[in-house]
């Protein structure tokens, strides 16, 4: 069979002469395609990969994709920065011009033949076409600011057809899917550069200020091309295959680097077997696009890994990834998992052979202070249960099966490999490793350099085995169903236990159990058929503890409720464990977690505090947070308390549910403490689609204040009698946080026993394709009823009141100095401290916000708005300045220039009238660099 497809195979042939100008960093190409009809219809036009072009401008699927990543360095390219593809001509062997037009995408080009392909026949196509590169700062690809050069997917090549076409475009996702061809590269660049290729090097000459190569790459997808200043790459060879490679550890030997390379080589040769092909290129480059993640990212300097470790494991997984590359030849965008699946199998079964006792975080776990954290006690492998359950705990897992292109960041980089590597260990623990060892070595062997279908391995896995494994591809694979088992009870009966399980998630597969002695397994059983509940007879051995998924082989949702003491009542009950700082999971303890804090007002001045918490570093339903301070300018305790419960319902739709409790005490004014309690309930609704940024929430809440004033500051209380009031707020949220489009809007009702009051506001920001960028806001707020007599619950034009007591204020009530400077863009949202009759409005109120930037990140901005009071006019007021928008929402200048207020800049204390944006708070500091993740 696989003569066979290879003689197919020869049918598709390309020849490429290819000239650098690195003047300009374009290539001139010249190629000559021989395309063979093997589908059973008639072709009238063929479809070829146009990647190179993804990057020509701000519409394309990279730049989209991009967008939604929140990278907008491609859509802020300059002309100059980007690549595209320009065509020059199109013909056939006839030299008759071809018609040609680009897809939607603008990375396919789509030609039009001039004769009708007939099956099984091949015809001519010439194509002479201009690249020119882009700089590498978006991808890897393109050329880098020292004269180097990484060519990958660079060159036209045939879409797949097999009785449709498959058009996937350029997603930075790696998976390009072109038919396999046998190419020749004729390639001149200049003599300055050295090359290195995956594909085969025929010739190499030089000539005046250049050099010219012939690459072969026969049975292969694509010619990758690395060119450098230096000659960074270096040859080794090994018994069974022959690695051309840059990559280094400066401080592990070279001599050990060699033997670490034979030893990786004989490990793949042993699980996989014969590479087809004379090298593999294992490049720095390919091993960046998919990393080691976790430690292994940090500084060299502060790696907790022996050199030789990280240096092998880095080594086996960038050849794991270029061999299955290039040999198993999977539709790469909607059956990727499979060769991750592989790779990551392999790498789990190269530390279980040699480094057993690798832990996690490496020397760190041997170090005091560092050894006591669940973390530093999880082995090297448990990474992978753990990375895969990050998103499976936010219920944002997605099945293996789903299309590369609609995988969030995080699951398309990690949480799926890692699923797929575990699936094929934990169907190893269930038939025998030997099975699945056998199994990939067999597929490897006959389907190597072929098309391959999932249903391949499927087949070849059914065969190794009597036992029935349908529920691997039915359910491990093709859904995002979780795994989760518990031990409802066991009961002794004579000498045998009757143990009930109960599938807490419906999931039917296979659960292992483990019975246990003074912690050693004295016995382990496999359970399978268990849909909801189920009882089962095993024989007593004395243990003292069952516990299902001991080795931790399932990639389970939830371990918390996997075990069952046979001591009896009391032994059940989990014992308390206090660790510092946040940590893993242990199932077998009710962990709590202390960390010191210091918290910050002007009221309360550095208030030291501990915060005591039960969140590990994976989400968990039911969540408690405490966090007592103590404030030394004030002389007492403040702080704050907290228990939610997060419900998840669905993927889509209505997906989550929050009901939670609060309370907080803190000083807003000189000995004047507030106490907050609020009940709340909301719910969360979000498209089918995991990738889109949108929104919708409905949030409940009861808000309690109570207050005590210093004796001299009573006047500010609405009832000096009563300052205590309780407010009911229900509230709708709709919002799409994209960079380039950003909408956002909500509806506010308030209720309240002397007023209540309704709310909307609408939120725009867009980023246009001359780099402008415009920021609309509207806000409109009217009172239904109103019986107060101070404009504590009135609506704000500059500096809301904050009587809900829900902004980050650092002086909240401060009418001068430089932390009354503070601004909190809500309500009226004006920038400019106007007169104090419009600062407030007992009746209605209608803003518009809006800015746009000059340069950069200076803005310039402008506030119009109506001020109603009851018993007066409605009041025109405007404000204009300039805004240094450091970080959105996050670090902002507000420099008034003109308002109701005549020319500011030319009044006197003009510093005293600059507004800022502050924020201080870690959580929201870290969602802005890991809201790409998720």
């Amino acid at each position: 069979m696989v003569s066979f497809i290879t003689k197919g195979y020869a049918q598709y042939k390309t020849e490429l002469t290819v000239s650098l100008n690195e003047y300009t960093n374009e290539l001139d190409i010249r190629q000559e395609f021989t395309y063979y009809n093997d589908s059973n219809y008639n072709l009238g036009v063929i479809y070829f990969n146009d990647w190179a072009n993804a990057y020509s401008d701000k519409n394309t699927g990279l730049a989209k994709r991009f967008a939604q990543e929140f990278k907008k360095s491609l859509h802020l390219a300059k002309a100059g920065e980007r690549g595209t593809t320009t065509i020059v001509s199109v013909v056939d062997d006839s030299y008759n011009g071809l018609e040609w037009s680009r897809t939607e995408g603008k990375d396919i080009l789509k030609v039009t033949l001039g004769n009708i392909l007939l099956p099984k026949k091949s015809t001519k196509i010439f194509i002479t076409y201009k690249v020119k590169l882009p700089p590498n700062k978006y991808t890897p690809y393109g050329y880098n600011q020292k004269g180097g050069y990484y060519l990958k997917d660079w060159y036209l090549t045939p879409a797949v057809y097999d009785g449709k076409w498959h058009l996937y475009s350029n997603k930075n996702l790696e998976d390009l899917y072109t038919n396999v061809t046998n190419t020749v590269i004729n390639f001149k660049f200049p003599d300055s550069l050295y090359l290195a290729s995956n594909f085969d090097v025929e010739y190499l000459s030089e000539y005046p200020n250049g050099q010219f190569v012939q690459l072969k790459g026969n049975l292969q997808r694509g010619g990758e091309i690395v060119l450098n200043p230096q000659d960074e790459f270096t040859t080794h060879v090994t018994p069974h295959m022959t690695f051309l490679t840059n990559i280094k550890a400066p401080r592990y030997s070279p001599i050990g680097q060699g033997l670490s390379i034979s030893k990786v080589a004989d490990f793949i040769y042993d699980n996989l077997g014969e590479y087809p092909h004379k090298k593999i290129l294992v490049s720095e480059l390919d091993y960046n696009k998919d990393p080691l993640y976790g430690l292994n990212q940090l500084p060299s300097f502060i790696r907790p890994y022996e050199e030789q470790f990280q240096f092998e494991m880095k080594f086996l997984k960038t050849s794991l990834n270029s061999i299955l590359r290039e040999t198993l030849f999977l539709n790469p965008r909607k059956d990727q998992w499979l060769n991750s699946a592989i790779a990551n199998y392999l790498m789990i079964a190269y530390v279980e052979e040699y480094y057993p006792d690798q832990k996690l975080m490496g020397k760190l776990s041997k170090i005091w202070g560092f050894r006591s954290f669940e973390l530093a006690k999880m082995d090297f492998n448990d990474q992978y249960s753990f990375l895969y359950n990050l998103t499976a705990r936010k219920n944002l897992d997605q099945a293996l099966r789903t299309s590369n292109d609609s995988l969030i960041w995080f699951n398309q980089k990690i949480a799926n490999k890692y699923k797929a590597g575990l699936g094929l260990a934990y169907l190893a623990d269930y038939i025998g490793k030997e099975r699945v060892d056998e199994s990939i070595k067999t597929f490897f062997k006959y389907y190597k350099l072929n098309t391959v279908k999932v249903l391949d391995f499927e087949s070849i896995l059914k065969r190794s085995t009597t036992q029935d494994i349908n529920w691997f591809f039915r359910d491990y694979v093709s859904t995002d169903r979780k795994i989760d088992f518990k031990i409802k009870k066991v009961k002794k009966v004579e000498d045998s236990l009757l143990v009930t399980i109960k599938n807490k998630e419906g999931t039917n597969v296979p659960i292992s159990v483990f019975g246990l002695k003074n912690d050693s397994i004295v016995s382990e059983y496999w359970f399978s058929n268990i849909e909801f509940e189920e009882t089962f007879t095993i024989p007593n051995n004395q243990e003292d503890k069952l516990v299902l998924n001991y080795n931790q082989k399932i990639p389970e949702f939830n371990q918390r409720d996997n075990w069952k003491s046979l001591k009896g009542f009391l032994s059940s009950n989990k014992k308390l464990n206090f660790t510092f700082f946040k940590d893993a999971e242990n199932p077998y303890y009710n962990q709590m977690f202390y960390v010191p804090v210091l918290n910050f007002n002007i009221y309360d001045g550095w208030a030291p505090g501990m915060r005591l918490y039960n969140k590990t570093l994976l989400e968990r339903p039911f969540v408690y947070d405490f966090s007592p301070s103590y404030s030394f300018k004030e002389k007492a305790f403040v702080g704050y308390g907290k228990f939610t419960y997060r419900k998840y319902l669905s993927k889509s739709g209505l997906y989550v549910a929050n009901y939670g409790i609060g309370a907080s005490t803190s000083h807003f004014n000189e000995n004047s403490r507030y106490t907050s309690i609020t009940p709340s309930l909301s719910f969360g609704f979000r498209p089918e689609d995991l990738l889109s940024n949108k929104r919708e929430f409905i949030s409940f809440r009861y808000v309690n204040i109570l207050r005590d004033f210093d004796p001299s500051l009573l006047s500010l209380a609405n009832d000096p009698e009563n300052p205590d009031y309780s407010i009911f707020n229900a509230r709708y949220v709709n919002r799409n946080n994209g960079i380039l489009d950003y909408n956002s809007w909500f509806a506010d009702f308030q209720l309240a026993g002397n007023f209540s009051k309704v709310s909307f506001e609408y939120e725009y920001r867009k980023l246009f394709e001359n780099n402008r960028q415009l920021n609309l806001r509207f806000f409109a707020g009217k009172f239904l009823s109103n019986k107060t007599n101070t404009d504590f619950f009135s609506f704000a034009l500059d500096r809301p009141t904050d009587y809900l007591f829900d902004y980050g204020y650092l002086g909240r009530s401060e009418d001068s100095g430089i932390y009354s400077q503070q601004i909190i863009i809500a309500e009226g949202g004006f920038k400019s401290f106007l007169d104090q009759q419009y600062r407030f409005s007992n009746n209605w109120m209608a803003t518009v916000n809006g800015s746009f930037n000059l340069w950069k990140w200076i803005e310039l901005y402008g506030d119009a708005g109506l001020v109603k009071n009851t018993g007066a006019n409605e009041k025109f007021v405007y404000d204009s300045g300039v805004r240094l928008n450091l970080v959105t929402d996050y670090f902002e200048l507000y420099l008034p220039v003109y308002s109701n207020n005549g020319w500011e800049v030319s009044q006197p204390n003009y510093g005293e009238k600059i507004r800022f944006i502050i924020t201080v708070s870690p959580k929201t500091l870290t969602g802005l660099f890991t809201r790409k993740w998720f």
